[in-house]
């Protein structure tokens, strides 16, 4: 039993009845497509392509990593104590549990519904997605206030409520459905789905009709048109010869898949949902031309990350970091970690962060989850790999190798410390190793060899 229970909650049914659709302000006509079949919240998830990009959004975006964060003075740290619903909403579910739901709502209904359950001084202690077909967005008529209706019974304030619906259209509460709104198209992947079964399952290779010159009686009739079915009726016995006698002759009546252009139909099927819910098709295992190409795969995920996933995460994490207090702490998925399975990319763009000098090893350890090592806090610069308060040392050792040159060539040491910027620094007196060798120098008397000033 979940603290949406202890709260009062009952168990929610996702079968959709009459009853629900009319509470909801829809209708069964309306759901039907031209093509007579009826598309709703459950038919639409027997369609194998609509399945496959709901299960694969639904995964991405639920897998995600949250946390929740606090910006003080323009940089974002981490806020502890991490609210506990961040972690498990209801108990019993955790938040991947919780996501799938909600991404499931977002994407076929008018919008997730999740109930925010309170204690008594006003934290979040649960939240619980609810059925969409049962809650009904209004407007209260005396204040002007969103508030929903849920099941026919319950009506809940939009402080009690989170309401995130993918498409709104503008002076409207509820959000945009987009099985109204496609049902033409699911309908006829639907329609196209029903056919093939049939057409498998209940045809015959050679269909068609059995004409004879002699009169036959009824019995007689279904005698031979059982007689023909049991040998060539079904997949298993498909493409087999057919044998007639009597005077018998079979006239092919019904077309071929490939010239009624089913298969070329269901391609395009498949190409449609995906547009609709923005997934590439490589995701989908299409295998069609140019599809499976390694470039075009990857900037095809680049896209999906961009303009699939981060409409859905955004929304999300602007609707939770309002249950967060203070108004300054926000909720946060890291998106990077869709990056995470492609090792040597991420180890490469490490080093060169690393190198750049914009992070350091620590943080680095923390994004893979390692232990933290000392001195990992520190940044360094590139090329020199040192840390940054030192960094100096590498133009101060640019300038002395110039100024080296410049004195073999001749030119006076004073006047090239300056115009290189260089402090005057006093020399020993001892010669150049070009002149003296250092171990003909006895340290005790320099003089004796190359007298100071």
């Amino acid at each position: 039993m979940g603290l949406g229970n202890l709260f009062g909650r009952r168990e929610e049914s996702r079968a959709v009845s009459y009853q629900s659709v009319w509470g909801a302000g829809g209708d069964w006509n309306a759901m039907r497509s031209w093509t007579g079949n009826t598309v709703t919240y459950d038919t639409a998830l027997t369609l194998a392509t609509v399945y496959a990009c709901v299960r694969l959004l639904v995964d991405d975006v639920s897998t995600l990593p949250a946390d929740t964060f606090i910006r003080k003075d323009g940089n974002r740290v981490p806020f502890r104590p991490k609210p506990a619903w961040v972690t498990e909403p209801d108990s019993g579910y955790s938040m991947a549990d919780h996501l799938g739901e909600v991404v499931l709502s977002m994407l076929l209904t008018h919008g997730a519904c999740i109930r925010v359950y309170r204690n008594d001084v006003g934290d979040v202690v649960a939240l619980v997605a609810l059925d969409p077909m049962l809650v009904e967005p209004q407007r209260n008529r005396v204040t002007g206030e969103v508030e929903y209706l849920w099941d026919q019974r319950v009506t809940l304030s939009a402080r009690d409520m989170i309401y995130l619906p993918m498409l709104r259209r503008p002076g409207t509460i509820k959000g945009v459905s987009p099985l109204d709104e496609l049902k033409q198209s699911l309908g006829m992947a639907s329609a196209l789905d029903e056919f093939a079964a049939r057409f498998f399952s209940g045809s015959s290779s050679v269909g068609g009709v059995i004409e004879t010159q002699a009169a036959l009686s009824p019995d007689q009739a279904k005698v031979v048109k059982d007689a023909f079915e049991a040998t060539h009726k079904g997949t298993r016995k498909a493409h087999g010869v057919a044998v007639i006698g009597g005077g018998s002759k079979f006239v092919k009546t019904s077309s071929d898949p490939e010239q009624a252009q089913m298969l070329e139909s269901r391609r395009f099927q498949v190409e449609e949902i995906a547009r609709i819910f923005r997934v590439p098709l490589h995701m989908l295992q299409v295998a069609a031309p140019g599809v499976q190409s390694y470039s075009s795969n990857e900037q095809n995920e680049i896209q999906y990350a961009t303009h699939t996933l981060r409409p859905i995460v955004s929304r999300i994490e602007a609707a939770y970091s309002r249950l967060i207090y203070p108004a300054d702490a926000f909720l946060r998925f890291n998106m990077d970690a869709l990056q995470r399975g492609d090792i040597a990319t991420r180890f490469a763009a490490y080093s060169t962060a690393m190198q750049s000098g914009f992070i350091n090893i620590n943080r680095i350890h923390r994004l893979e989850d390692w232990e933290p090592v000392e001195g990992g806090d520190v940044y360094r610069v590139n090329l020199a790999n040192v840390d940054l308060a030192a960094a100096g040392l590498t133009e101060t050792k640019i300038k002395v190798d110039m100024a080296q040159r410049l004195v073999l060539s001749g030119f006076d040491p004073a006047d090239t410390l300056a115009a290189l910027g260089l402090p005057a620094i006093d020399h020993t007196g001892l010669p150049s190793a070009q002149l003296q060798q250092v171990e003909m120098v006895a340290p005790e008397n320099p003089d004796a060899v190359y007298p100071a000033k």
